[in-house]
């Protein structure tokens, strides 16, 4: 079965493009992935200049389309030009399914799809949103082309249904966007080398902005003084807006001061040892389109104590192998840190490695790729 992997989506600093193959790992191995299971996998992303390379099985062909301008970058891809040279190498790959990504490209996605009548459309959410309704006639006849979407969740089609985009006969899938090559270690040499520590020990990955709530996980350890005195949270973070917020929040209140470290941008190699240092990830989102910290929590055997939103609940099988709270509740949050650091941490790091090898790894979106793929087939 042959598959076009397609991405519309031109590299805003115009890096050259086999060091995308690097930048971006997931346009790589999730490709791989999929070969390994049993498809033909050809990758064409669009790019500042022409290129081909062949990785793992996969050929990665790269085709010069033109870079919008600062304006359409900012009013979001609906604006942008379609593609032209990259629709016809699309067509040229003569695939018998056509995958894109990103549902903001709804518009491209059906100008490639124009010259393939009869091939089967996937387009996949990557933490899409439904644009602004008078926006939505530019995307409307793209969706109506889609053969299928996916999700990592499949509540997360529910806003698309609502505005009007996503309508029968299209088939809705659930495959998560990436996975993580991370690896669980020894947790006490893990700690030696970062220096971190706790009991438990919990590490926060991810901005310091609203739509993360570090506020609210402040506030959840601070209602757990009492009963987890020794806790200690451990902050890596990029952008931060809410950084001195965040800051006034620690030192203002005497259960979190000397309990909250900020440790500010880590490189990615670090954060796998982070990880195996740590007994939990906490995260506040409000919402994700998949959740890459959990994500690599879960590869490293690390349990994500997290919120109960449409990803995670995915990514934890309900909240099997990690704990769901509601969104801004504080309260609850604590509750479920104080249960879940009564249990059995050695138990739990096997559990949740072996849940993230059966259902998350890249081997498995490869096999469940494939079995959308020939779900889709005519």
């Amino acid at each position: 079965m042959r598959v076009a992997q397609v991405s519309c989506f031109v590299d805003p600093l115009g890096r050259e493009p086999g060091a995308l193959l690097d930048a971006w790992p997931t346009l790589r191995l999730v490709a791989a992935a999929a070969a390994r299971a049993g498809a033909d996998v050809t990758v064409i992303q669009a790019a500042g200049r022409d290129f081909e390379a062949e990785r793992d099985g996969v050929a990665f062909t790269f085709v010069r389309e033109p870079a919008p301008s600062a304006v359409r970058r900012r009013l979001g891809p609906w604006s942008w030009r379609p593609p032209g040279r990259l629709a016809q190498r699309v067509a040229a790959a003569r695939p018998d399914v056509l995958h894109v990504h990103g549902l903001g490209f709804a518009r491209q996605a059906g100008r490639l799809a124009h010259p393939l009548p009869g091939i089967p459309l996937l387009a996949q959410d990557h933490a899409d949103h439904p644009p602004q309704p008078w926006k939505r006639r530019w995307l409307r006849a793209g969706f109506r082309r889609m053969t299928a979407v996916a999700f990592t969740a499949e509540e997360q089609a529910a806003p698309f249904r609502e505005a009007g985009l996503l309508r029968p006969p299209t088939r809705v899938f659930t495959v998560p966007e990436s996975s993580s090559t991370f690896v669980p270690g020894d947790a006490a040499a893990a700690r030696a080398a970062t220096g971190i520590d706790g009991d438990p020990c919990l590490l926060w990955l991810g901005r310091l902005d609203d739509n993360k709530d570090p506020l609210t996980v402040l506030e959840a350890l601070a209602l757990t003084a009492d009963s987890l005195p020794r806790a200690r949270l451990w902050c890596c973070y990029g952008a931060a807006p809410l950084l001195d917020a965040v800051r006034a929040r620690v030192e203002g209140d005497p259960a979190l001061r000397g309990r909250v470290q900020l440790l500010g941008e880590q490189p990615h190699p670090r954060v796998e040892t982070l990880l195996r240092a740590a007994d939990f990830l906490v995260q506040g989102s409000r919402s994700e389109g998949s959740g890459y910290a959990v994500l690599e929590a879960l590869a490293c055997g690390t349990t994500p104590l997290v919120t109960d939103i449409p990803a995670f609940r995915a990514l934890t099988a309900g909240g099997r192998f990690g704990a769901l709270a509601t969104p801004g509740d504080a309260r609850t949050m604590a509750r479920t840190w104080i249960d879940w650091a009564a249990r059995p941490r050695a138990r739990l790091r096997n559990d949740v490695r072996s849940h993230f090898e059966r259902e998350l790894s890249y081997d498995a979106i490869g096999r469940r790729l494939l079995s959308i793929y020939e779900a889709l087939r005519p």
